[in-house]
């Protein structure tokens, strides 16, 4: 039997660490919910124990509230979803007051993620966040948005622009991630931007945008038109973003996020250079999917001799 089948048959009787770092933060797991894809509070604690993933990452929210974009705002499409929800919101103070003590209750690690139209918009919501309890670990500053201080492009698209928003997040009091997208071909050149303005981690990548036609009206699915493009048919567009900006800037922390439905594909996603992945499209398939990721993802650890989920991180960079 060779060395390695000997450790992992020996690992596998045993327990496999899961915890892991990023930035300056260490969480129980690896694997965490995505921003828009598990409500802005408890709502998946009817499914499974929160406090078991690494963390909750509540939808974008704004200071002040916030309706979204008209219906339809959900369609399905080949390997996935498209959506255009529009960031609806009930605004930092309210959810501060109706939806956080629930989710505080549960035990689990809690990660805000703050959005604006401008970068005033940016820092009135992390002024909103700076009072928040210790229960909310880190703030995701989502920066594929559309803006108005920039044009009708995305902050995320913008390295000068991205860097400006979160140098103005810093009153937030917490480590700020930046939720990067991979629409433009400047992606590593804004991870490396953020890093320098402040930003602790990047998370790659959010939606890539996308449109489904209704051919029995001959119009847009979704109520807005275009949306963005989530699920399995991103998972490798995901996978190689977080394997170029790991190459670019390896000391960068990263969130891996896009596609990820089952252990295997977090151990993808760690092994291109994420320090921990979330888990959102396939939530709405099965509500338990991030805990079922969780779980997957140990297993085939213990099964390969890997004693701590954190030893996956970059590994396929050789």
């Amino acid at each position: 039997m060779s060395r390695f089948r000997r450790a992992a048959r020996a690992n596998a009787s045993g327990s496999v660490d899961p915890t892991v770092q990023v930035g300056s933060v260490s969480f129980r797991s690896a694997v965490m919910t995505a921003s828009g894809t598990s409500g802005h509070g408890a709502e998946l604690g009817a499914y499974m124990d929160l406090d078991r993933l690494g963390a909750v990452v509540v939808k974008s929210l704004m200071a002040q509230p916030w309706d979204g974009n008209p219906a339809p705002r959900v369609a399905p499409v080949t390997a996935g979803m498209i959506n255009s929800v529009g960031l609806q919101g009930p605004g930092l103070p309210t959810w501060q007051a109706e939806e956080l003590p629930a989710l505080v209750a549960t035990g689990a690690a809690v990660v805000v993620s703050i959005w604006g139209r401008t970068v005033g918009d940016y820092a009135e919501a992390a002024d909103a966040v700076a009072d928040l309890g210790e229960a909310v670990v880190a703030v995701e500053v989502n920066l594929s948005c559309p803006n108005l201080d920039g044009g009708s492009h995305l902050f995320a698209h913008d390295p000068d622009l991205a860097a400006e928003v979160v140098r103005a997040t810093s009153a937030c009091g917490r480590p700020r991630w930046a939720k990067l997208s991979a629409n433009t071909d400047r992606v590593v050149e804004v991870a490396g931007a953020v890093a320098d303005a402040g930003a602790e981690a990047v998370t790659l990548i959010n939606t890539l945008k996308g449109l489904s036609i209704d051919i029995e009206r001959s119009r847009p699915s979704l109520g807005a038109g275009g949306g963005g493009l989530s699920g399995p048919a991103i998972h490798a567009v995901a996978v190689r973003t977080v394997f170029e900006v790991h190459s670019a800037l390896p000391d960068l922390s990263i969130v891996g996020v896009g596609g990820v439905a089952t252990g295997a594909d977090a151990v993808e996603m760690l092994m291109a250079g994420a320090d921990a992945v979330q888990v959102g499209t396939a939530s709405f398939a099965d509500p338990r999917s991030a805990d079922k990721v969780r779980v997957g993802l140990e297993h085939w650890c213990a099964e390969h001799g890997i004693g701590a989920v954190r030893e996956l991180k970059g590994r396929a960079h050789g």
